[in-house]
C-alpha cells in the first residue's frame, strides 16, 4: 500500500526544510566572506612585493644593458683588454669600500631614500655618455653606476626580505631574482640591437628610459610600501662579530666564488666576441642565453633545495660552471657559444637567491642591512679584482688562459665547498 501523508505532516516537513535555508545561507555567506577577506589581505601583502620587483626590473634593464654597452664602447674607442678591464672594475671600486657602511647607515635611516637615490644615480650615469661620448666619460660612468646600483640593490633586497615573514622570505627573494634574471636577459639583447642600429652614444640615452618609471615608483614608496621594522637605533659589534656567525660566513664565501665566475663572463665575453668578429647583436644573443638559463634554474631552485640542500646545490653549481669555462676556448660559432653560456648560467644562476635568503636569515635582528652590505662588499671586491686580473691575463697570455684560469678557481671553490662548508 502507498503511505498516507496527512496535511499536518506535510506542513511540518516543509516548514523544517524552509527553516534550514537561512542557516545554510548564512553559513555559506560567512565562509565566502572569510575567504574573500583572506584573499584581500594576501593581495595587500603581494602588491608591494610585485611593485618592488617591477622597480628592480626597470632599474636592472639599464644596469644590465650598460654592462654590454660600456665595454663595447670602450673597445670602439680603441681600449685594449686591460683598459676595458680597468673601466669595468670601476663598477665595483666604490661599492667594495662603501657597501658595509652604507648598510649600517640604511639600518638607521631606513631604505626608502637610498632606493630613490640609487635609481636617480643610474639614470644620470646612463645619460652622460649620450651627452659627452668619450672614453674619459666611461670611467666616471662606471663608477657612478656601480655606486648607485649598490645603493639601490642594498635597499630593495632588505625591503623585499622585511615585508615578509620567515615563511614567505624565500618566495620573495626568488621573485626578486627572477626579476633580475629577466632584466639580465633583455638588457644585453636590447643594448646589442641598439648599438648596431643607432650607435653607442644614443644607446645609453635609450637605456636610461626604463629608469623613469623606476624613479616614479621609488619617489612614491610611502604610499604603497607598508611600515616595516628594518631600522636599528644602535649598532652593537662590528664586522668581525658578523663573520663569527658560521652560517653567514659560509654564505659569504660561496657568494664570492659564484660572483667571480659571473663577473668574468659578463666582462670578458663581449671582448672575446669582438675578437671573433661577432656583431653587437650576436654578442647580445650569447649573453641572453646565459640569462635564459638563470631564469630557468631559478624556477627550479626551490625544488632542488628541498631535495638536495643548499650546500650540495652550490657545490655542484660551481663544478658545472667550471665545465662551462673549460668549453669556451673550443668554440667560435655564436650558437655554440650561446649553448655553453646556457650551461654556465645553470651553474651560476643558483648563487644569488640562495645567498640573499641565507644572509638575511643568518643576520642578527636589526643588522640585516649591514649583513647585506657585507655580501655586496665580498661580491664587489671580486668584481673589482677579477676584471683587472683577467684583463692583464688576456692581454699577455691570451683569451683561452682567462677561461681556463677561472675554471681552475671554480674547481678549487667547489672542492672547498665540499670539504669545509658542509657534508655533501
Amino acid at each position: 500500500m502507498r503511505p498516507q501523508y496527512g496535511i499536518v505532516t506535510v506542513v511540518n516537513e516543509v516548514s523544517a526544510a524552509l527553516w534550514q535555508i537561512p542557516r545554510f545561507t548564512a553559513a555559506r555567506t560567512r565562509k565566502m566572506f572569510c575567504a574573500g577577506a583572506q584573499r584581500i589581505k594576501r593581495l595587500k601583502t603581494l602588491v608591494p612585493l610585485y611593485l618592488l620587483v617591477l622597480m628592480a626590473v626597470f632599474t636592472h634593464l639599464g644596469f644590465a644593458g650598460s654592462r654590454l654597452a660600456v665595454p663595447l664602447f670602450a673597445v670602439d674607442q680603441g681600449a685594449g683588454p686591460f683598459g676595458v678591464g680597468t673601466i669595468v672594475a670601476l663598477y665595483a671600486a666604490l661599492p667594495a669600500v662603501l657597501a658595509l657602511p652604507m648598510g649600517r647607515m640604511a639600518d638607521r635611516i631606513g631604505y626608502k631614500l637610498p632606493l630613490l637615490l640609487g635609481a636617480c644615480g643610474i639614470f644620470t650615469a646612463l645619460i652622460l655618455p649620450w651627452l659627452f661620448p668619450s672614453i674619459t666619460t666611461l670611467y666616471f660612468v662606471a663608477s657612478l653606476i656601480g655606486l648607485s646600483f649598490m645603493t639601490f640593490q642594498l635597499s630593495i633586497q632588505t625591503l623585499v626580505g622585511a615585508i615578509a615573514g620567515p615563511e614567505g622570505r624565500a618566495r620573495n627573494f626568488s621573485l626578486l631574482s627572477l626579476g633580475y634574471a629577466s632584466a639580465n636577459f633583455a638588457g644585453p639583447l636590447v643594448a646589442g640591437v641598439l648599438i648596431d642600429t643607432v650607435g653607442h652614444a644614443r644607446t645609453f640615452g635609450l637605456l636610461a628610459l626604463p629608469l623613469i618609471p623606476a624613479i616614479a615608483l621609488a619617489a612614491t614608496t610611502k604610499r604603497w610600501i607598508p611600515i616595516v621594522h628594518v631600522k636599528s637605533t644602535a649598532v652593537k659589534g662590528g664586522m668581525l662579530d658578523l663573520l663569527r656567525i658560521k652560517g653567514l660566513r659560509n654564505t659569504l664565501i660561496a657568494s664570492g666564488i659564484v660572483s667571480s665566475a659571473w663577473d668574468v663572463y659578463q666582462f670578458f665575453m663581449p671582448i672575446y666576441g669582438r675578437s671573433l668578429g661577432m656583431s653587437a647583436t650576436a654578442i647580445g644573443l650569447v649573453l641572453s642565453a646565459f640569462a635564459i638559463a638563470i631564469i630557468v634554474v631559478r624556477l627550479l631552485v626551490p625544488f632542488a633545495v628541498r631535495h638536495v640542500g643548499e650546500t650540495r646545490l652550490l657545490t655542484h653549481a660551481m663544478f658545472v660552471a667550471c665545465a662551462a669555462f673549460c668549453l669556451f676556448p673550443f668554440f667560435s660559432n655564436p650558437w655554440a657559444l650561446a649553448a655553453v653560456s646556457f650551461l654556465l648560467g645553470v651553474g651560476a644562476g643558483v648563487g644569488q637567491p640562495l645567498s640573499m635568503t641565507l644572509v638575511f636569515n643568518a643576520s642578527p635582528k636589526g643588522r640585516e642591512g649591514e649583513a647585506a652590505g657585507m655580501r655586496i662588499t665580498v661580491n664587489q671586491v671580486a668584481h673589482f679584482v677579477i676584471p683587472l686580473f683577467f684583463g692583464a691575463v688576456g692581454s699577455s697570455v691570451g683569451y683561452a688562459a682567462v677561461f681556463l684560469t677561472n675554471a681552475g678557481f671554480l674547481a678549487a671553490g667547489g672542492y672547498i665547498s665540499q670539504r669545509f662548508l658542509g657534508k655533501v
